[in-house]
């Protein structure tokens, strides 16, 4: 990324931090900024998640090691992370009306990774997510072995842990990333 682009980024997430306090209550923007400087690789995977309409905001610091948590705060599952399929297996398996890729590789590609449902469940603790779309999340082994994967929401006020077979796809599905700096 360019200087500019970098400064860009960096005041619009600082922009978004100052926005919404209740997200990092613990976290200061000058512990944030420290961590990013000199992070070309966590700066262009924040650029993809901001870029796909991630909206990506701190939502925690470990406080032994100081890292920062990262994570798609965006209202509803990213606009431009929806229609795809859980994984490259899932994709590959179908034979017709392919989507144009699967959540896993993405996140991948973004340098990122998809939330667990104990991070899921840790973000809507943040605020209303996923209120009319949904977002895949990290599956189990067991799970996907048997040709499922795991999607999440928020409906009538509760967090919701569903199943569906992992080459589905719809348009109201997408995924969110996490980024540990």
């Amino acid at each position: 990324m360019k200087a500019k682009e970098v400064d860009a980024l960096l005041l619009k997430l600082k922009a978004r931090f100052e926005q919404h306090p209740r997200r990092h209550q613990s976290v200061a923007w000058a512990d944030v900024q420290a961590r990013l400087e000199g992070q070309a690789v966590a700066l262009s995977s924040l650029q993809a998640m901001e870029g796909s309409g991630g909206e990506p905001d701190v939502i925690a610091q470990d406080a032994q090691s100081g890292r920062i948590t990262f994570c798609d705060c965006a209202a509803e599952s990213p606009a431009g992370r929806r229609s795809l399929c859980y994984d490259r297996e899932a994709l590959d398996s179908r034979k017709e009306n392919k989507p144009a890729g699967n959540a896993v590789e993405a996140a991948a590609a973004m340098g990122v990774a998809l939330l667990t449902e104990a991070d899921y469940r840790e973000l809507q603790a943040l605020g209303d997510f996923d209120t009319k779309t949904s977002s895949w999340i990290a599956t189990p082994a067991e799970v996907r072995a048997l040709g499922g994967a795991l999607f999440c929401d928020r409906r009538y006020g509760r967090v919701f842990v569903y199943h569906n077979g992992a080459q589905s796809y719809y348009a109201a599905r997408g995924w969110r990333g996490l980024l540990r700096i």
